[in-house]
């Protein structure tokens, strides 16, 4: 099982930016992408961003609302970052990180707020 810790978030203004970190342990070496996730009251989670690891290289996806100001990123196969710049009020919501494994689904953490303030 992979396990998965969250740090980050917090309240900003629109217009500034805030960093997540997620650090997964556990058997990692079951991983095959990792991301994040979102939940704004009275909504569904929604996928931010996501990074599958690759033979040679990592494929990105992103979702629109957040391309050009959100980036993923990650320090080797267990540990990932969102870089949010020029956030809006509209980017307010639980951000989860989100681990897909080979062998057991879908594994998250607990969540962490993000509040833009206009």
């Amino acid at each position: 099982q992979v396990q998965l810790v969250e740090s980050g978030g917090g309240l900003v203004q629109a217009g500034g930016s805030l960093r997540l970190s997620c650090a997964a342990s556990g058997s990692t070496f079951n991983i095959k992408a990792m991301g994040w996730y979102r939940q704004a009251p009275g909504k569904t989670r929604e996928l931010v961003a996501e990074v599958t690891s690759g033979s040679s290289t990592n494929h990105e996806n992103y979702a629109d609302s957040v391309k050009g100001r959100f980036t993923i990123s990650t320090d080797n196969a267990d540990t990932v970052h969102l870089q949010m710049n020029n956030l809006k009020p509209e980017d307010t919501a639980v951000y989860y990180c989100n681990a897909k494994t080979y062998s057991w689904g879908d594994s998250w953490g607990q969540g962490t707020q993000v509040t833009v303030s206009p």
